[in-house]
């Protein structure tokens, strides 16, 4: 499964993206089930965010949702912080 994490806004504007595949890894069924959440609960469209607050867009193998501050659920931010932590 490959997750892909877009951030854009926040106050300085700054884009950021990462990517984590999880064929081969011992934790790939955890990561397979975050994914999941995260994406059940997106939207189809960018939502309106707040002023300098962060947008997301998810991608997860070939779906993509969109999410943005501050209405993320849990495991929207579980697996958008992890993606951007690990992600290269």
């Amino acid at each position: 499964m490959r997750i892909q994490v877009r951030r854009t806004g926040g106050f300085a504007g700054i884009e950021r993206h990462a990517e984590v595949d999880t064929s081969g890894r011992p934790d790939a069924e955890e990561w397979q089930a975050l994914a999941e959440q995260a994406v059940a609960a997106g939207r189809g469209t960018p939502p309106i965010g707040v002023p300098d607050g962060f947008s997301y867009q998810i991608t997860v193998d070939d779906r993509t949702v969109y999410a943005a501050d501050p209405r993320l659920t849990e495991e929207q931010r579980r697996l958008i912080t992890r993606v951007l932590k690990e992600g290269a």
